[in-house]
C-alpha cells in the first residue's frame, strides 16, 4: 500500500510553528515510507480566506523545503460536496434542521440546568413534510446534520495507542450551513477518500473530529469514485509557548515568515520541531532524510512540550557551527563575495545567523572604533608587533614579549589587546583571527587606539 499524507492549512492567517509541526510530521512520515505529501487549501470558508495568506502558506512551506506532490483548493470542489452530501441524505444519515443559534442556545442552557449533557436532541428527525414546508414558508433555512450510530467508536492510535468514543454521548455535527455552505468534517473526509490518504497525523485537538470522521467515512464507502475508505491515525500532543499558552493564527504568534526575517535557518526549525515532545536529544540536522528516518512516533510524549524561541535561536548558532564550508559556499559568497573557507573556519563558531558573517568581516577589515584604557600598555605592545609574515604562531609570539617586557598575563594581557585591535570583548580565537587581519589593519588600529 502506498502512504499518502496530507497537510490541510486554512489559508486566514500566517502559518506558525504549530501548523508547520504538523506539516513537518507529516511530510517526513512520507519521506521515510517513500510516500506522497499533499498539500491541501481548506478555503471552504470564502468570507475569511485571503489569497495573500495562500501564497504565503506555500512560500513558507517551499522556503522550508516541504515540497508536495499535488495540491489543490476545496473551494474548487463544492459539486462533489454536495454530491456527497446528496447520498448521505438518500440513505438516511443526514437531516434537515430549522433551530435558530438561539434556540440552540437556550436547549443547551436548559439541558445543563438539569445535569444533562448538552448534546443535541434529535427533536428535527420527528418533523413532518408540513413542518418543514411551513418553517421554509417563515423564511427559515435549514442546516444539515449527520446522523451519528449509536455504536463505540475505536482506532488504534499511532501515538495515543487506543482511543475510544460512544457514538451515544455525542452530538450529531452540523455538515452543511443554512447557505448550503459545507462544514470543515464533510469536505475533509470526502478529499481524503477521494485523494486516497492512508495516514491522517494531526493534533490532539482533532481527536473528537476522528471519532466523527470515522462514522462519516464508514457512511460514504458506497459514494462513488473513492479511492480509499479506510485510514489510520496520529495525534500528536499540541506545543506551548513559555507561558503555557498554545499558538493561534488570530492571536498573531510566531509566524514562520518572522522566523525567516530573524535569521533561522529551516533545518534549525525542523530539526526543533521534530524531535519536540520526543525522547530524542535536541540535536541540529543537516536535511531532511535524517529526520525522517529517526521519525518515531512510540517516542512522542502525550503532554504538550513547550517551544522556546531562545531554544531555536541557540540551536540555529549550532547548527552553523556545524556546517563544513562546502555545504555554506554558496549562501556566504552571496551575502560576502570575498569571504574564504579560512575566514568561516575561524569566525563560524561565532556567527548565530548567517548575515553575521558581514559583522565579522568588518570587524576584521573595516573601519571599527578600538576600545583602549591604558595607552601605555598599547604602546608597548606595538613595539613588539612582528614584521614578518603571519601565521597561528604570531599571536602567541607577540604575547610573550610583551610578557616578558610588561609582566602582565592572563586577561590583563589578553583583553586590552582584543579590545584594542577589534572594539570587542568577545568573538573567534585571536591566535587564529589575527592573521586574517592586514598587517597594515592591526598597525593602524594600534596607533589609533595610542592617539
Amino acid at each position: 500500500m502506498s502512504i499518502v499524507v496530507r497537510f490541510a492549512p486554512s489559508p486566514t492567517g500566517f502559518i506558525h510553528v504549530g501548523n508547520l509541526r504538523a506539516a513537518l510530521l507529516n511530510y517526513l512520515f512520507a519521506l521515510k515510507n517513500k510516500g506522497r505529501f499533499i498539500l491541501r487549501i481548506d478555503d471552504t470558508d470564502l468570507e475569511r480566506s485571503e489569497e495573500r495568506f495562500e501564497q504565503a502558506i506555500k512560500q513558507d512551506l517551499s522556503w522550508l523545503g516541504l515540497n508536495w506532490e499535488i495540491t489543490f483548493n476545496q473551494s474548487q470542489r463544492f459539486e462533489r460536496y454536495a454530491q456527497a452530501a446528496e447520498y448521505l441524505k438518500s440513505i438516511g444519515r443526514l437531516y434537515p434542521c430549522f433551530e435558530t443559534p438561539e434556540e440552540l442556545d437556550f436547549m443547551r442552557k436548559r439541558q445543563l440546568s438539569q445535569g444533562k449533557p448538552p448534546i443535541y436532541n434529535r427533536q428535527a428527525l420527528g418533523l413532518s413534510d408540513s413542518d418543514k414546508a411551513k418553517f421554509e414558508t417563515q423564511g427559515r433555512k435549514p442546516h444539515w446534520r449527520f446522523k451519528l450510530v449509536e455504536d463505540e467508536i475505536a482506532w488504534n492510535d499511532l501515538i495515543r495507542g487506543p482511543v475510544m468514543f460512544q457514538g451515544l454521548f455525542a452530538s450529531d455535527p452540523v455538515l452543511i450551513r443554512e447557505d448550503a455552505v459545507p462544514l470543515y468534517t464533510l469536505p475533509s473526509v470526502v478529499d481524503d477518500m477521494d485523494y486516497g490518504v492512508t495516514h491522517i497525523i494531526r493534533g490532539e485537538d482533532h481527536v473528537t473530529n476522528t471519532a466523527v470522521q470515522i462514522q462519516l467515512l464508514n457512511a460514504l464507502k458506497g459514494l462513488d469514485g473513492i479511492k480509499c475508505a479506510q485510514m489510520e491515525y496520529a495525534h500528536f500532543s499540541l506545543i506551548v509557548d513559555a507561558s503555557g499558552q498554545g499558538f493561534s493564527k488570530r492571536a498573531g504568534s510566531l509566524s514562520i515568515g518572522t522566523l525567516r526575517e530573524e535569521g533561522i535557518e529551516p533545518m534549525t526549525i525542523h530539526s526543533l520541531l521534530a524531535k519536540l515532545g520526543t525522547s530524542d536529544p535536541m540535536e541540529p540536522r543537516h536535511n531532511l532524510d535524517d529526520l525522517a528516518n529517526e521519525l518515531d512516533f512510540s517516542k512522542f510524549s502525550k503532554s504538550g512540550p513547550k517551544f522556546s524561541v531562545e531554544d531555536l535561536h541557540k540551536m540555529n548558532a549550532k547548527y552553523l557551527h556545524s556546517l563544513p564550508f562546502a555545504e555554506i559556499e554558496s549562501r556566504l559568497k552571496a551575502i560576502l563575495p570575498n569571504v574564504t573557507e579560512n575566514f568561516w573556519k575561524v569566525v563560524g563558531g561565532n556567527v548565530d545567523h548567517l548575515e553575521e558573517i558581514t559583522y565579522w568581516w568588518e570587524v576584521c577589515q573595516g573601519n571599527i572604533e578600538p576600545v583602549v584604557e591604558d595607552k601605555t600598555f598599547i604602546q608597548q605592545a606595538s613595539d613588539f608587533l612582528p614584521e614578518t609574515d603571519w601565521d597561528e604562531s604570531t599571536w602567541i609570539n607577540w604575547t610573550n614579549a610583551i610578557k616578558e617586557k610588561t609582566g602582565k598575563k592572563g586577561k590583563d594581557l589578553f583583553m586590552p589587546l582584543r579590545l584594542a585591535l577589534t572594539g570587542r570583548p568577545h568573538g573567534p580565537e585571536m591566535k587564529q583571527f589575527l592573521p586574517l587581519m592586514r598587517a597594515d589593519v592591526v598597525r593602524g588600529r594600534l596607533q589609533k587606539a595610542v592617539k
